[in-house]
């Protein structure tokens, strides 16, 4: 019988967590890296480099690839002939690995778990608990899988109970593009197929834990209906010219994985998970021995892409910046911005919401600003604030009425999209919706010079802070006349695809 004891999974599962926090899985850079020497749109090419450039720099500064550092999901696949040295429950054992690396001070992460989901949702503080999977299998050590899920790909997930009949393909296709692009594409697609419907929830995620290997399996051709499958979902998707962040181009996502389970004649469950731009996961087993280590990638692995701000980029002066300025901001125009700029994201939004209908007096003016949507990580030794990426503009829509009528914000900030009531109230007042890349949190925070909290400091990330920039990155998502690059692009993307892939038969 081997012993396992708690302190070694306790260390082990820090561990691992500090590292996807900042080392992207090698397969995926490589997969990325590939993908960005072949994409042909140019804001699609940009945006991959800028992923590209912030994960390396997080693999040499040791901080996190995200803002958003994601919910801990765990698998663990325990030996039967282990036994645990604990009088704690595993899932004690595995949230005391979790509470350590979220709060371990030279690297703390963001803590994005909130209990009481219904009503309070109040923080807990060290990002417990965890989301712990447990399956008893034979063997004289424990495999464990540990995973970093942001809410922005999380919250895309999908599932249907389709007839027995239903093409999965189909239903696919039909969802992706409902999904829009606040899942940080390109990413992952993991489907799972069977079972009932938490099943096939938990396939597809576990499913996601695999390497990337789409290219050597088209290379050696698929050999099983599932590797057919999963060729033509991924040809198929990418073929709707979706392209990173929406962009529109050639990779909308990696790889596809599939993991199906016998189910009831009369069912069909389909799950469907996308993994984002920062896709965390990480392998290690135990064997009684002691805990264990993770072994960092080689810095020289990284494609050799350095991202820098396209010669063609405006640089727009925010402590100027006038409505007739904004109004002349063409979709897809890529900006720099300089100056200072206020932050806000859902908790602070339904404040002033609250406030403004009690005709309470907001602790700082909006008029004539530009607000970024971001909750950015705290900050380490000599920095001015930690990795802030975009956080998704989708969930700002309710709002946006609301703050371009009764505030003067004239421009906002966010990653991917915005729906038809954000494209609506933009259009109706003449503003602006700018994107930055998600998946470049590090990146952006560079660009961030200074930042003082200027209100609602009790919530924390979600404070509005003021912060001023210097070159920071944007492209002109949706333009003072309500055009969306996120509709007009792709759209251009599928139509070139085509006609490449009829050239291509015709030849």
């Amino acid at each position: 019988m081997i012993t396992i004891r708690e302190s070694d999974i306790i260390e082990s599962v820090a561990d691992a967590l500090q590292y996807i926090s900042y080392f992207h899985p090698m397969d995926y850079i490589r997969a990325l890296g590939v993908a960005y020497e072949a994409e042909q749109g140019p804001a699609a090419k940009d945006a991959i480099a800028q992923i590209l450039t912030n994960s390396r720099m997080c693999a040499e500064g040791h901080r996190p690839i995200c803002q958003d550092t994601g919910i801990v999901t765990v698998f663990v696949k325990w030996g039967q002939e282990c036994r645990l040295e604990s009088a704690r429950s595993l899932q004690e054992i595995v949230d005391e690995g979790v509470r350590r690396a979220y709060l371990f001070p030279e690297n703390k992460l963001r803590a994005s778990i909130v209990a009481d989901p219904a009503f309070t949702r109040a923080n807990t503080k060290d990002n417990t608990p965890s989301v712990l999977n447990v399956e008893m299998v034979p063997g004289h050590h424990v495999e464990i899988t540990v995973a970093a899920k942001g809410g922005g790909s999380e919250n895309k997930s999908k599932f249907a109970m389709l007839n027995p009949s239903d093409s999965v393909v189909d239903w696919v296709l039909e969802q992706i593009p409902k999904m829009g692009a606040g899942w940080c594409p390109p990413g992952m697609l993991g489907i799972g197929i069977g079972g009932t419907a938490e099943k096939a929830m938990t396939l597809a995620k576990e499913s996601l834990m695999g390497d990337i290997d789409m290219a050597q399996l088209k290379q050696r051709g698929a050999q099983t209906d599932t590797e057919r499958l999963r060729i033509e979902i991924f040809d198929k998707v990418n073929a709707l010219g979706i392209g990173a962040q929406g962009l529109g181009g050639l990779a909308t996502i990696l790889d596809v994985k599939i993991e199906s389970w016998p189910t009831h004649a009369a069912s069909k469950p389909v799950a469907m998970i996308p993994n984002c731009a920062a896709t965390r996961h990480a392998h290690f087993h135990l064997d009684g021995s002691g805990p264990a280590f993770l072994e960092p990638p080689k810095l020289s692995d990284w494609p050799d892409v350095d991202w820098k701000p396209d010669k063609a980029s405006k640089r727009v002066n925010l402590d100027t910046l006038t409505r007739e300025e904004v109004a002349g901001w063409q979709p897809g125009d890529r900006l720099l911005l300089n100056g200072k700029m206020l932050t806000g994201r859902d908790a602070a939004h339904k404040r002033i919401q609250d406030m403004l209908a009690k005709g309470e007096p907001l602790p700082v003016s909006f008029a004539g600003r530009v607000i970024y949507y971001v909750g950015p990580v705290d900050p380490i030794a000599g920095e001015v604030v930690g990795p802030a990426g975009p956080t998704t503009a989708t969930r700002m829509d309710k709002f946006t009425e609301m703050m371009l009528a009764e505030t003067g914000l004239i421009a906002m900030v966010g990653k991917a999209e915005r729906g038809p009531t954000g494209i609506a109230a933009i259009r109706k007042h003449k503003a602006a919706y700018l994107m930055a890349v998600g998946g470049a949190a590090y990146l952006v925070a560079r660009a961030i010079k200074a930042s003082t909290v200027v209100g609602f400091a009790d919530l924390g990330m979600e404070a509005i802070y003021e912060f001023t920039v210097e070159d920071m990155p944007v492209t002109v998502a949706v333009d003072a006349t309500g055009e969306s690059v996120h509709q007009t692009a792709p759209l251009i993307w599928q139509k070139k695809i085509a006609e490449e892939r009829l050239l291509a038969e015709s030849i």
